[in-house]
Formats: structure tokens, sequence, C-alpha cells
């Protein structure tokens, strides 16, 4: 029997058994997801295989960047064609062809900027490029509190953002995305917020009751609905709640919510639950990929358990009409 999430016009069933990759292709947690326009899903995962390219069906294609990276976090399909892959371990950006040659590098591989000096990287999170081809946004949150903005020849023009909790503030720019009017959609993961911007990091509003978000993806509609991965708690007090993730929020551009995905209870392995809603993505039939990093989540979420050995590392949910 087929596993139904949410309710409503944003009804999911769970696709279980996917991808399908080869017996001998292993795969780590899934930080990052990302589809291009023709439809095929890069899986940038912790595991010795960090790219690993399937169809939406979860056939497997290719993998490649066994010598390029060190450690996963944000990956996004730019409207260039080329793949943005966010390396927190080496505080790297690269742009990448689709096969995975190595186009530009933003950052100096295996240097990190100090911490919370401002100065670009130091453990980034998620890259997009603007609309328009112009600019590159660079969100730098585990050891900075910054938004960079390049030039599309990498070429760094300006920043914005410090610690804090106050407007255009930040504690732990986690993911980042841009809408069709040039607007940038930052998820503050640990003040429990997106912050919303203009192109220059003006200030324009923000969406609240949400938790931990750390997964975001923007519909392509000029007034686009936001899907947003939040991770749920961690602490031994609150790591079973209810409520209160890890799960999928849909809402509008101004926070009014539209749907939720979640689990009874809330976290766990079984098909109709999360882990940790760490990234996700769409494909063009509205289909929604939830990349998870279980390796980290689990010891926190089910402390002295040992991990499953079929732990889910990315989930399919299809849209059900």
């Amino acid at each position: 029997m087929s596993v139904i999430m949410g309710a409503g016009e944003y009804r999911y069933r769970v696709e279980e058994h996917w991808p399908r990759l080869p017996a001998d292709l292993e795969i780590g947690d899934v930080s990052a997801v990302t589809v291009d326009k023709n439809d095929r899903v890069y899986l940038f995962n912790r595991g010795p295989n960090p790219m690993i390219v399937v169809d939406t069906a979860g056939n497997f294609i290719e993998t490649w960047g066994q010598d390029i990276f060190k450690s996963a976090h944000g990956v996004y399909v730019g409207e260039d064609g080329y793949v943005y892959c966010t390396d927190w371990g080496d505080h790297t950006v690269r742009r990448c062809t689709p096969d995975g040659k190595v186009l530009m590098t933003l950052g100096r591989p295996n240097e990190p900027a100090p911490y919370m000096s401002g100065q670009p990287f130091n453990r980034p999170t998620h890259t997009v490029l603007s609309r328009d081809l112009k600019h590159l946004y660079v969100t730098d949150g585990y050891g900075n509190a910054k938004v960079y903005k390049y030039t599309y020849d990498g070429d760094l023009v300006g920043s914005w953002g410090e610690s804090g909790t106050g407007e255009g503030e930040f504690n732990l720019p986690h993911a980042i995305c841009c809408d069709k009017q040039g607007r940038l959609y930052v998820a503050d993961r640990e003040n429990h917020r997106i912050q919303v911007f203009d192109g220059d990091g003006t200030f324009l509003w923000q969406i609240n009751n949400i938790h931990r978000p750390g997964g975001l993806f923007l519909s392509e509609d000029d007034d686009p609905i936001c899907y947003i991965g939040e991770l749920g708690p961690f602490y031994s007090f609150n790591r079973h709640a209810p409520n209160i993730g890890p799960r999928v929020s849909i809402m509008t551009k101004e926070g009014k919510l539209l749907g939720r995905l979640i689990g009874d209870p809330p976290a766990g392995n079984n098909p109709g639950q999360f882990l940790s809603t760490h990234s996700l993505a769409l494909d063009s039939h509205g289909d929604i990929y939830v990349g998870q990093v279980g390796n980290n989540s689990w010891p926190m979420l089910f402390p002295g358990e040992p991990l499953p050995k079929d732990l889910c590392h990315i989930r399919k949910l299809v849209r059900v009409r």
C-alpha cells in the first residue's frame, strides 16, 4: 500500500526503493539535490561518489567528482545549464559542466577565511545564479554570517549580513534561491526564518512560523511558491515533539501555509517519515526530491541506537493529482 503524505491539493505519494543505483555504487548523505531542465537529478552526497546523476525514475546515469570534492553541502543548476557545487569541506564553490568538468572555482581550496571575519569563505553552504545570468550569490554560513555577491566571471561585488537576529543579520544562512523578479530568499536556519532581499541585499520581508529551515526551493511562477525543508529538533527535551519537524512546508512567498508534509511520529527512517530535510528540489512534474543527512542526524535523534542498514539518503515524493 502506498504511503501518502500531506492533504488537500498538496498530497504526495512516497516513491519507495528510489533511486535504483548499481549494487556496487556507494552513496552517502545527500546534502544537496537539484534538477536540470532535462529532469536529470543531481545527488550531491558525502560518500565516495560525490555527484550521482539519475533520471526521474531513479535510473543511474553517471557519477563524477571523486577527485574534486571534499564534503558536499549545496548544489544548484543555473539558467546557464551549469552545476554550481558548494563544498563546505574545502571552502569553495565550483562551476561545473553537467558531466563534471570544473570551469571556475570561487574561494581557495582548503584555506578557510578566519572565523566570522566577513571574508569569503568559511564553510559556505549554497550558491545561486541570478535569472539574468549576471551575478552569483553565495551563502557563507557555518563560519561566517554573510551573503556574497559576485559577477558571473567570479569578481566579488559586495556582501551583506553579520551575526545576529535583526533584519539582514544571520544565524547560519543555509540555502539561497532567486525568483523571477531577482529577489533572493535566504534560509536563516537557526533564526527559524527565511529572509527576502533585493539583488543588492536590501531587506524586503521575512517568512516566519518555521523551524530550522535547511532546504529551500522556489517554483517557477511569477508569484512563487516556497518549498521549505525544516530540519526539526535534535535536543533531548524536544527531539520527538510533534508539529515542529522534520517536515516539508509549502508556503506562499509571504509565508501563508498551503500544505505540510510530516510523519507520525515525526522523525524516522520509514517511508512516511523524514530524518532531516537538509535540501529539496522539484522536477518538471512537480515531484519533490528531499536530500537527507541521516548519518549526521540519526545519532542525535536516536542516541545509542545503531544506524539502520537501509538508511534513507534521498526521498522522492510524487504529486498526487
